[in-house]
């Protein structure tokens, strides 16, 4: 028996961060200002969670993706579609393996093409918090 869904490995406690205004939530689908990630080790790239732990690397054409569990390994090993995001700035694609990654407040992970648009969401945030 397959399941449909992703695994059930629970996320590291919420970091403090201060929430986005409704604009970006709904544009992100996520909340929180984001805090940038240091260690991509740290974040299930299929999940899209902030696990706080090293998950197991999976490497793919000389790049490395991180999984939580067996089967995150698998998807990430077997299917592209769980190797890519897109950017909510810009919308374009982004490879997980490469994107600066920023974490919400509620640990979702959201890939960024560059440090720009990063910087520009985490401005927008800020800005309309104010």
């Amino acid at each position: 028996m397959m399941l449909a869904g992703a695994c059930t490995q629970q996320a590291a406690p919420a970091m403090k961060v201060t929430p986005a205004p409704p604009a970006l939530e709904q544009s992100a689908g996520q909340q929180g200002h984001l805090t940038l990630v240091t260690d991509r080790s740290l974040v299930c790239m299929v999940n899209d969670q902030h696990m706080g732990r090293p998950q197991i690397p999976v490497e793919v054409g000389g790049r490395t993706y991180y999984g939580c569990c067996e089967m995150c390994k698998d998807r990430l090993a077997n299917d592209a579609t769980f190797r890519t995001a897109t950017d909510p700035v810009s919308q374009r694609p982004v490879d997980k393996a490469t994107a600066v990654i920023g974490i919400t407040q509620d640990n979702s992970a959201l890939y960024f093409e560059n440090d720009q648009t990063f910087a520009a969401y985490s401005r927008q945030a800020a800005g309309a918090s104010r």
